[in-house]
Order: C-alpha cells, then sequence, then structure tokens
C-alpha cells in the first residue's frame, strides 16, 4: 500500500459524504497518484465501516467491469467489486429521488443469492452454481462521484464502484432451470426497449462474474457468506436517467422488476 491510514480514512470520508450529499468531485488519483489498488480497495472498505457504525447493514456485494472487451480495454484481468447496504435497496416498483443522486446510470444485472458459502481461491462456475439458491433479475443504479463520469480504475473502486441504489425482484427460480447464459434481456425506459442483451454478456456466463468475486475474496483472507445477495454486472451499456423516467427490465423467464425516478 503507498497511502498511510490517515489519508486512506480522508479519502474515505470525502467519497462518503460525496455520495451522501449528491455532490461531484475530481477523481482522488489526481491528487493522490501513487495510490494502489490495495488502497483503493481499504478505502472501500473504511467507506463500508462508516456506515456500518452509523447502523447501516451489509445486504450484498456487487461486481461491475464484466465484459471481456471492457476489461481488456481498461488493462485489467478480472472485474472490479463492491459493497451493497440496505440504505442502497429500493423495493421493486418504487420511486427513487433523483435529487439524491448526481448523474445515475442504470444497469440490467441477474441478482445470485446463495445458500452456501462461497471461498476461493479456484472458484469456478460449477461451484458458484451448486452454492446458489435461486437467481432474480435486479437493476442496478450506478451514480460515480467523480465529476463528469471521469475516473480512473483505481479511483472507481475506492468509490465503491459506483453504487448507489438497486432493486431485485421479479420470478425468483432455481439456478439450475434457467440458462444464464442465453436468457434474453430487455431494459425498458418509459416503455420502449432501450438496451437487449443476453447472459454471455458478462464474462460468457454471470456466474463467472460471482466466481471472480469469491476468488477476489479468497486474495485476501475472506469468502462470501451464505445468504448473500450478489449483482453480477451489467449485461448491457449503462443507460442515463433523468427525473421521471420509469425503468422496466424483463429477464427471460425471470420475470420483470421495475423503479422510477422522480
Amino acid at each position: 500500500m503507498a497511502l498511510n491510514a490517515t489519508t486512506i480514512a480522508a479519502l474515505a470520508e470525502h467519497l462518503e459524504r460525496c455520495q451522501l450529499e449528491a455532490r461531484d468531485t475530481v477523481k482522488i488519483t489526481d491528487e493522490h497518484p501513487a495510490l494502489d489498488w490495495a488502497d483503493a480497495y481499504a478505502i472501500q472498505d473504511a467507506i463500508l465501516e462508516r456506515k456500518r457504525n452509523r447502523g447501516a447493514r451489509l445486504v450484498g456485494l456487487k461486481c461491475g467491469l464484466t465484459s471481456h472487451a471492457k476489461m481488456k480495454q481498461m488493462g485489467v484481468e478480472e472485474p472490479v467489486f463492491g459493497f451493497l447496504v440496505d440504505e442502497f435497496a429500493v423495493a421493486d416498483g418504487a420511486d427513487v429521488r433523483f435529487a439524491e443522486l448526481i448523474h445515475p446510470k442504470v444497469e440490467p444485472e441477474v441478482a445470485f443469492v446463495l445458500k452456501d458459502e462461497l471461498r476461493g481461491p479456484g472458484c469456478h462456475i460449477g461451484a458458484v452454481l451448486a452454492a446458489t439458491d435461486f437467481v432474480l433479475p435486479g437493476i442496478e443504479v450506478i451514480d460515480s462521484r467523480y465529476r463528469d463520469f471521469k475516473f480512473d480504475l483505481k479511483s472507481v473502486i475506492a468509490d465503491n464502484t459506483s453504487a448507489a441504489r438497486f432493486v431485485v425482484g421479479g420470478r425468483a427460480r432455481p439456478v439450475h432451470s434457467v440458462d444464464l447464459r442465453t436468457c434474453g434481456v430487455v431494459l425498458e425506459k418509459d416503455g420502449q426497449p432501450v438496451a437487449l442483451g443476453a447472459g454471455a454478456a458478462v464474462l460468457g456466463h454471470p456466474a463467472a462474474a460471482v466466481a471472480a468475486l469469491a476468488n477476489h475474496l479468497a486474495r485476501r483472507g475472506r469468502s462470501i457468506p451464505a445468504g448473500s445477495l450478489i449483482l453480477s454486472g451489467g449485461i448491457t451499456e449503462a443507460v442515463a436517467v433523468a427525473a421521471g423516467d420509469h425503468f422496466a427490465l424483463r429477464v427471460q423467464h425471470l420475470g420483470s422488476v421495475s423503479l422510477r425516478f422522480v
């Protein structure tokens, strides 16, 4: 690690205040160019600790940067990962206050709920499927705290991979009853399709992203607990949001889930 504990704590406070106050900032590597991968995840951990100290509950984890093309473009070999707390959760069909966000975008995802602990290293798709209780559709609202959505990868990891809100719903199905590679996805805005895709867009299979998460955590001495909710990553490009927009996600065999920005 390149940064000391005091600097990590100060950056965590800064980024979380930007999230809570819906105000943007320049990317943190502008002032701290030596910030490394370990520092970035340490800042993210410190943000989670701040939230827990105020009573927030960790409800899940999330994967980002889950297309091979995007990883090659960014010069990395695995996705990036973040956390989900209860303050981010939105009920299916509920309203999201646009004024509480900076410049939100939405992504369609497949969510996994585990029945067993998942531990790396060496975690693979088969292990993920065996440990999964059920899958269901989810919409993640991402909202980078960096001005104009301009950031480098270490800065976005520190910023909890732009996590802001999420909703899951639809029809929970046993994972063995759905071919997650070929299941079709339609994201609609105000009743009109704005993004189309299939599960294979996420590393060839959404479970591959969950396996990568387990292997990432293993390098940090951690695992994914039983009962965890995991957002496996955007199946299509992120779609920008304006106040008044209504989004619905339809996933083949898994039903639909929606939210509205007011």
